[in-house]
């Protein structure tokens, strides 16, 4: 395994890994798997002295990292601290990949994206279900029409928090904690930003963010969304539901489109994409894809590695990043409101 080199012949030698939760550990790995000469370094706020695995040392300031000179770097840390460390980043001129969300509020996101531009940098958000071949074949299913126009979609991801990351408290984790950019709106916000991949731009939003059970958070554990896409010709607007929650032990993710010659669901857990057509007895399968946790993530790298190449633009840029943190902003409106918000 050698450095990744650009078409403009930049060898990558300096790798920075923001963050060592379960995410930027899973970078880290895929990081060294790619870079096995480059040395790759942890910025971590706690007092261990312990090299995590895979990594060359622990870095425990923003100064160290600066001074340190990393050419990309990994954002993994609680959202709410994205931005702060991700600007800082940018200005010294590293190229960046932000794990989703790309924030847990608008503060500050619009300029990281300008500072970015400004020094011709790349920005990828870490949206790595764009990458999943199932959800493309989903999408380019949609996108030929094979079932019509779609009417309605119908979208949902629930899964028990407790049980989400074995071996670990989940009281002390991102998800159950406000103040580090949990609940289940931001944590499972995957969701809105493959909706918008697939179906378009979302014009308003109707919510309800609720704490429905006993599990030990401060944040929301349930989320009910409707959400108007931005019309498109003379034709109804296309309106969607969205559920997401931290309660339910039957594990879900389904997406599900209703058009005027049938439907067609995406299923996350197993990779299989299903067809309904009228006429026709039951579902009928048209594709099933291996499920391989790391390979839309190695993809993800792929992209972004590219983007530094010149070669290809990033799959989730820092503007689809804000696009999903604005249709957040617009919910957590509506929830206080109760009325329907506009995306701004």
């Amino acid at each position: 395994m050698i450095p990744f080199i650009s078409s403009g012949q930049k060898m990558i030698s300096r790798i920075l890994i923001v963050g060592h939760g379960s995410i930027g550990k899973r970078h880290l790995r895929l990081a060294r798997e790619r870079f096995a000469d480059a040395q790759i370094m942890v910025l971590r706020h706690n007092n261990s002295d312990i090299f995590p695995k895979y990594s060359d040392g622990i870095l425990k300031n923003e100064d160290e990292a600066i001074a340190f000179e990393p050419q990309i770097a990994v954002v993994a840390n609680p959202s709410n601290f994205h931005i702060k460390i991700a600007q800082t980043l940018a200005e010294a001129g590293v190229d960046l990949i932000i794990e989703k969300p790309l924030s847990s509020t608008l503060t500050g996101v619009a300029e990281l994206i300008h500072t970015v531009e400004s020094n011709d940098l790349t920005l990828m958000v870490g949206y790595n279900l764009r990458f999943t071949r199932s959800l493309q074949f989903f999408k380019d299913k949609i996108d030929k029409k094979i079932i019509g126009n779609v009417l309605s979609v119908r979208c949902e991801m629930g899964n028990y928090l407790p049980s989400w990351r074995p071996g670990s408290d989940y009281r002390i984790g991102v998800s159950a904690n406000k103040s580090l950019g949990g609940g289940a709106l931001l944590e499972l916000s995957h969701e809105i930003d493959f909706l918008t991949w697939i179906f378009g731009d979302i014009d308003w939003v109707k919510a309800s963010l609720t704490r429905q059970s006993s599990l030990d958070v401060d944040v929301e554990d349930t989320v009910h969304l409707i959400l108007g896409f931005m019309p498109k010709g003379s034709g109804p607007q296309l309106v969607g539901a969205v559920n997401l929650d931290f309660i339910r032990h039957d594990s879900t993710r389904l997406c599900t489109a209703i058009g005027e010659e049938g439907s067609l669901q995406w299923n996350g857990l197993t990779q299989q994409v299903m067809m309904y057509k009228p006429g026709k007895k039951g579902w009928i399968e048209l594709a099933k894809f291996s499920l391989d946790r790391d390979e839309s993530y190695r993809l993800e790298w792929d992209n972004f590695l590219n983007c530094l190449g010149g070669s290809e633009l990033p799959m989730v840029s820092g503007k689809d990043g804000l696009k999903v943190l604005r249709i957040i902003n617009a919910a957590q409106k509506s929830t206080n409101s109760g009325a329907i918000e506009f995306v701004r």
